[in-house]
């Protein structure tokens, strides 16, 4: 998952259109250098607003990163991981697509800036109960989407019966695990293994046709 800014700058009299402009900004900046490394000066100046309009609409910085997460993080998280795995036709395939097309990415573009949302979680669970709260209700939607699905491949005889609960934190754990060493080594071969590994770990799970 990377978040990117669209491009384009927004109308001075379209407040809605400024306020996404600023938020998408500073979703680039806070995952490429970090929420500490991003000054509020620098959003501004690349979003092309002024100092005012930036503050009517964000408080503080804090209020922007807040905005961030619950704005830029959590759609992301929602069109790369639960959307795909929803429309797939199990939740196993889904997660295969998923895993597969951000290798493709990170091989196409031969570089890696990490899962915003662990990014983030890393840089700003233990730093304010506000963020944790936030972290926490993305990864709660994550967590339960992953979870519905596989509960409905139990009850349409697709999988043995497992903890849906316990299985979508596995998988998310070994993703974002397997995103934090892909950074590291900026490439997708952790991507890869941990594919490997976690559909070999619940193949036993898998009821064949026939």
């Amino acid at each position: 998952m990377a978040v990117r800014p669209r491009r384009g700058r927004s109308r001075t009299n379209d407040p809605e259109a400024m306020r996404r402009r600023v938020v998408e900004v500073a979703a680039a900046r806070f995952q490429q250098g970090g929420y500490h490394a991003s000054s509020m000066h620098a959003i501004m100046a690349e979003a092309g607003v002024t100092g005012g309009a930036l503050y009517h609409h964000f408080r503080s910085k804090k209020s922007l990163a807040l905005a961030v997460i619950r704005d830029r993080v959590r759609a992301e998280v929602r069109e790369t991981w639960i959307d795909p795995v929803l429309a797939a036709p199990t939740a196993l395939a889904g997660v295969r697509r998923v895993f597969a097309g951000i290798q493709a990415g990170i091989d196409r573009r031969g570089a890696v800036d990490g899962c915003p949302l662990s990014n983030l979680t890393l840089e700003l669970a233990t730093v304010d109960p506000d963020f944790r709260r936030e972290i926490q209700r993305v990864f709660t939607e994550w967590r339960q989407a992953l979870a519905g699905k596989l509960r409905a491949d139990v009850a349409a005889g697709r999988l043995h019966k497992i903890d849906p609960e316990k299985v979508a934190t596995l998988i998310i754990a070994a993703y974002s695990g397997a995103m934090a060493m892909a950074k590291a080594e900026q490439g997708s071969r952790a991507l890869r293994t941990t594919l490997k590994q976690l559909l070999s770990s619940l193949a036993a799970s898998v009821i064949r046709p026939g």
